[in-house]
């Protein structure tokens, strides 16, 4: 009787073990359980190609998230995003996402602007560009980004015999996009539009756990395309970022 009350136990052992590693990986899969590293495999990114009208910001509450009061009639739903060009810095010309919507008070989410060193009370007035369509582009081959890095300030006082450091202003950030040569894909099109008018245009890319990054630059197209033997030809495209990039 001991010897098949130890089996049952150890069965029993066993099958909660594969139920919670089961369980485990289903959660992992699907993004519910945190990890230091996942994989871009998947991941889409898109190009803004229809913005609407702009529209006054006559407010910017000092809160956790901002809270921006758009003028009447504005057109922004949860979960829009739009482009802020504020008289704060650091808001300026970035991507922000709509949070629940009450009116014409519009969330900023993830924005926390309680610090008024940085968010001056009563400064961040401005005016949004609600993106109303964006355009995926496909068959991209590869995705870097380059710059970010401090422009470190070196310096050393007359009385030492070494010298410090301190870090300065980030460099100039830039994406590079590198996609197979293909004039009539709607992605194309819109990059080469982006490119023809010189006008800031934000791109969104969304990762395979659903979490966004989003940039917003100057896009730069050059249709001449690579060639080499045995390999797809392939065109480049630059995104010169003038904001800081926004992540949900």
């Amino acid at each position: 009787m001991k010897s098949l009350y130890l089996s049952l136990k150890q069965f029993l052992r066993s099958v909660a073990y594969l139920a919670h590693d089961t369980l485990f990986r289903y959660m992992t899969c699907v993004g519910m359980v945190l990890q230091s590293a996942q994989l871009p495999d998947g991941a889409t990114i898109a190009l803004a190609t229809t913005y609407g009208a702009e529209k006054d910001a006559t407010a910017v509450s000092n809160a956790n998230p901002g809270v921006a009061t758009l003028e009447a009639s504005h057109g922004v739903a949860t979960g829009d995003f739009f482009e802020f060009t504020s008289g704060w810095s650091r808001l300026n010309q970035r991507i922000m996402k709509a949070g629940t919507v009450a009116t014409n008070d519009v969330p900023l989410t993830g924005i926390n602007t309680t610090d008024t060193d940085d968010y001056p009370i009563g400064t961040g007035t401005g005016t949004i560009r609600e993106i109303t369509a964006f355009t995926q582009i496909s068959q991209i081959l590869g995705f870097e980004t380059s710059g970010g890095e401090p422009n470190d300030v070196t310096f050393s006082y007359l009385e030492e015999n070494f010298e410090r450091s301190l870090p300065g202003a980030a460099s100039a950030q830039k994406l590079t996009i590198t996609i197979a040569d293909d004039a009539t894909l709607a992605g194309y099109i819109a990059l080469a539009a982006a490119s023809e008018s010189r006008a800031l245009t934000a791109l969104k890319m969304t990762l395979p756990t659903g979490a966004v990054i989003l940039y917003n630059g100057m896009v730069f197209l050059n249709e001449t395309p690579n060639v080499t033997k045995g390999q797809p030809m392939r065109v480049v495209a630059t995104l010169s970022l003038q904001s800081k990039p926004t992540r949900f």
